[in-house]
């Protein structure tokens, strides 16, 4: 798996605050926070556009059970 690298831009104080936690991983907490935002988000655009599709979806008044027939008459 390859990796690349993003960097962000934090207020000193806060920085400051990170240093004096020695005792947390704040680039694995970082990567995990941001790899859990970003499948989230991927989550809901294919929610939305599969909603968007449905709502796009032609109202059938026949019903299956008569399309399925006509497929089959037609064979």
């Amino acid at each position: 798996m390859s990796t690349a690298v993003y960097s962000i831009r934090l207020k000193s104080d806060v920085r400051l605050i990170m240093d004096e936690m020695s005792d947390v991983d704040w680039q694995a907490e970082i990567r995990q926070m941001v790899e859990t935002i970003v499948r989230d988000k991927k989550k809901k655009r294919l929610l939305a556009r599969a909603e968007a599709r449905w709502q796009e979806q032609v109202v059938n008044d026949k019903g299956a059970a008569s399309m399925i027939r006509e497929d089959r008459d037609a064979r």
